[in-house]
Parts: C-alpha cells; structure tokens; sequence
C-alpha cells in the first residue's frame, strides 16, 4: 500500500464527521454522537460489493493506519482532559463532592458487575469488573451548558457536579489503569486472587504513579522557567506533547498501565497550575479537534460496525439492562452522595441528573476494555446507546426541575 491511499478515507471521514457532528449540535446533541454516527455510515459501505470501494477504504493496509490515527486521537483527548482538570477547584468544594462521586463511581460499577456477572456468569471476575468500571465514566459538558442557560451553573448544584465531574475522571482513571493492568495476571482458568503476578501488578500502578508524578513536579517547574522567558511560544505546547507521548508510552510499556492514563497524569501535572495552560490546552484541542479525534470516534464505528448485525438474542437482553444499569448507576449513587451531605431531595435529583451523562471517556473506556479482551465489541452499541438516551435526558428533565420550582414560587408570591 502506498501512503497516499489512507488519504481518501481520511478525507471522508473528516468531511462527514464535521457535517454530522454539527448535525447532532444543532438538535442538542453532542458532536461525538455525528462523529461516531458518521463512522457507522462509513463502515456500512463494508456491505457494498464492489472491488474498488473495499481496496480504498476496508483494506488491511488503511484499517491499520486509520488505528495508528485513532490511536493518537485517543492519547490527546485524554492529554486534553488532563490540562483541564482543575485542582484548585477541588479544594475548594470541600467534602460534597469527594462523597458524590464515590457514590457515583462505586454505585454504577456494581450495579454493570451485577449485570455482566447475571448474564455472563460469576465466574468471570475481571471480565465483569471491567463492564461496571466503563458505567463509572461521566461527561458533564451538556449538563454544563443546560446549567450555563438557567442561570444555574455557579449555584450549590452547579459547582458540585463539576467539581465532582473531576474527581469521577482521576478515579475512573485509576480504576480502568488497574484491571487492564490485572488483565495480565489472569490464569487461564480464570481469575486467581492469589496470583502472584497480581501483587506485581499493583506494585508496578503503585510505582509508576510515585515515579512520574515526582518527575511531573520537576517538568512543570522548568516548563514555568521557559513560560516567564518566552511566553505565549510555542516551544512549551510542542514539549508538553512530547511529554504526554513519553508518558503514555512508558505507562503502558514499562507499568503495564493504560496510555491514556499516561496521557491524562501528564495533562493533570502540567496544567492546572502553569499560567500558560490555557495556551497550551487550545494548541492541543485544535490539533486533536481538527484531525485526530474525529477519526477516533469515526474509527469506533468503522471497525465494530458488523457487531450491530450480530448481536443475538441473550445479548440483546443484557445491552438494555445493561443501559438502565449506566442510566439508574449515576443518577442514584450520585443523588445518594449528594443527600448524605444535607443536599434537599430536589437538588439531590439534580446532582444525579447531572452527573448521568456519558460522553467520549465511556467510549476510551469501552475501546480500552475491547483491546484488553475482556470486554465483548458487541456492547459498542449499547454504549452508543446510553451516550444518546443520557444526553437526551438529561437536558429534558433539569430543566423540568428548575421550571417547575420556579412555578411553584411563583405561585407561592402571587398568593
């Protein structure tokens, strides 16, 4: 295959990703939703019996190359994520949100253990545990902008969920480094407790954080060194990425870490603090945005577009348990956090809503699960599922919230 031949399904996929990603903007929808609906598009032409289509755009040679796109893709949204995870913000918020997401993390990773493990079987501990680890994933960037509307965003609600939102990122993080980490130390007859590779896995998470968050405060004092020399150069975007790189490689080569963890510890350590961030951050979502994130999600729907053809019956089942499990996990783990910190049962029902969201780190996680073998491709569409059914909903019913409280004040003062 000659390079310039990934060139055309490049440009398809980045044509209809832009068209169908404003699509989904337009109706209130996430762009990742266009983008992944584009790929689906695409992987459908796979049914199309013609010789040329299938050599310029299925061939072995560009779905390889289309992975090693995505793969970057996938390593700077998370790189992304990382820079904008604010640090100060957690301090402040205190005790509320630390409680609220824990609920909203332990809550929704049992109740998809409890799903995989009534369908699948008890006996595929990892397995299961990794189906409840990919509900743990939140995205609050509709709810953000549903609150911004109201006039909400800065209230109690309001900064909790955000608050909250980040810390659901560090330990979503954690949780997925951990069991694909552990994916390693599974006997072939099953999960063994007493596996002594196991010990060595959590030895070798254990180092990798202490190691690389020692190295990160030393990067970061040098790149504020370069910051007040040069600012506003483009010397420390281009560094920072080589610094993700670096830490997503050796995450994953040297720790048995997922990438993306490398890739997010990097953007935490870098950002946050450096008063170049904001610079940084948008060179980095530009060139992400533009190019390598829309073949990312494209590529999801590409590559897994014979699973919506295969899932049978007893699959079925488990992918609409499955999506009430992703749905009820968040909206009653995170209520139940937010009521135990003397939240009212309005505003409880508020935080749950906010924090049931799912966005693109469901899907980092579910490709994450997919590639360790643990997790079956047929679910991608089930996870395609709980991002639109969230993002329909949620919006909907907070402002069904707001707007009927409202009435009712309004009631109370005119009589």
């Amino acid at each position: 295959m000659e390079a310039f031949e990934v060139l055309l399904p490049l440009a398809l996929i980045l044509c209809l990703g832009k068209l169908m990603g404003l699509g989904a903007h337009r109706i209130g929808m996430p762009a990742v939703i266009g983008m992944l609906l584009a790929g689906i598009l695409i992987g459908a032409m796979k049914y199309i019996p013609w010789e040329p289509l299938q050599t310029a755009f299925f061939s072995e040679e560009v779905s390889f190359s289309l992975g090693v796109v995505s793969k970057l893709g996938v390593v700077l949204i998370m790189f992304s994520a990382g820079l904008g995870t604010d640090l100060k913000q957690l301090r402040q918020t205190g005790v509320a949100s630390l409680v609220i997401t824990t609920f909203g993390v332990i809550v929704p990773m049992c109740f998809g253990w409890l799903t995989a493990s009534l369908f699948f079987g008890f006996e595929n501990v990892l397995s299961n545990l990794f189906y409840g680890a990919i509900l743990t994933a939140t995205s609050v960037s509709v709810t953000v902008a549903v609150l911004k509307e109201l006039g909400k965003l800065e209230s109690k609600v309001g900064t909790s969920i955000v608050a909250a939102a980040v810390i659901d990122d560090v330990l979503g993080i954690i949780i997925l480094s951990v069991l694909t980490g552990f994916a390693g130390a599974e006997g072939e007859s099953g999960w063994d407790w007493f596996n002594p590779n196991a010990g060595m896995v959590v030895i070798k998470i254990v180092l990798f954080f202490v190691i690389f968050i020692s190295i990160g405060v030393g990067l970061r004092k040098v790149f504020d060194i370069m910051e007040r020399k040069a600012p506003h150069n483009r010397r420390v975007p281009i560094l920072s990425l080589a610094a993700c790189f670096v830490y997503a490689y050796c995450a994953e080569k040297l720790f048995g870490v997922a990438d993306i963890t490398g890739a997010y510890v990097a953007g935490i350590l870098l950002g946050g603090t450096l008063s170049e961030t904001p610079y940084v951050e948008s060179k980095v979502d530009t060139m992400g945005y533009l190019f390598f994130s829309p073949v990312f999600f494209a590529n999801i729907g590409i590559a897994n577009i014979d699973y919506f053809s295969k899932i049978d019956l007893p699959f079925l089942a488990f992918g609409c348990v499955y999506v009430a499990a992703a749905l009820l996990g968040k909206l009653l783990g995170c209520g139940a956090g937010a009521k135990l910190c003397k939240f009212s049962f309005r505003d409880s029902y508020r935080v749950g809503l906010g924090m049931m969201v799912r966005a693109e780190v469901v899907l980092i996680c579910a490709e994450k699960g997919v590639a360790s073998g643990l997790v079956d491709p047929a679910v991608f569409p089930f996870i395609i599922f709980i991002i639109l059914i969230s993002s329909i909903l949620t919006p909907i019913l907070l402002k069904t919230s707001y707007r009927s409280e409202e009435k009712r004040l309004l009631k109370r003062s005119a009589a």
